[in-house]
């Protein structure tokens, strides 16, 4: 007889969850080798590629990281020479985060990822869809 409790891990929501953001990572992973980029520095370019120069504080925000997290990061993207900081002359508390040349450049190396990763997955383009319309209701729950 099955049990009635609530706490199977087949009935959970958090752990598909987390299992499909281990797996999607693991996917993107030979991807992002090639650029010498971690899965959160693709972040970073991915929000920097579609908007140059954004403040620190800026970024955590679209990625849902808090400043002591994005901090370290972007300090390790400026010292492969990806980014470039700079304080606000307006208010020396804010710094602005910009793409450098070698950034600008690997976007166009990055173009294929995200059609060989929708190749790589076992969804049909309108599930993936389905699937990331839900993802991002859910998250912006929380903006």
């Amino acid at each position: 007889m099955e049990s009635e409790s609530h706490l199977l891990l087949k009935d959970q929501l958090c752990f598909p969850i987390y299992a499909t953001s281990r797996m999607v990572t693991k996917l993107y992973q030979p991807h992002l080798d090639k650029l010498n980029l971690t899965y959160p520095q693709y972040l970073v370019m991915l929000v920097l590629w579609e908007q140059n120069e954004l403040t620190v504080s800026a970024i955590g925000e679209r990625l849902f990281l808090k400043t002591n997290t994005i901090t370290p990061l972007l300090k390790n993207m400026k010292d492969k020479g990806l980014l470039d900081k700079v304080r606000s002359t307006k208010d020396e508390r804010t710094v602005n985060v910009k793409l450098s040349i070698a950034g600008i450049k690997m976007e166009k190396r990055a173009e294929a990822i995200p059609i060989e990763m929708v190749n790589s997955m076992n969804l049909t383009l309108d599930e993936l869809k389905q699937m990331r319309q839900l993802m991002w209701k859910f998250l912006d729950g929380f903006k």
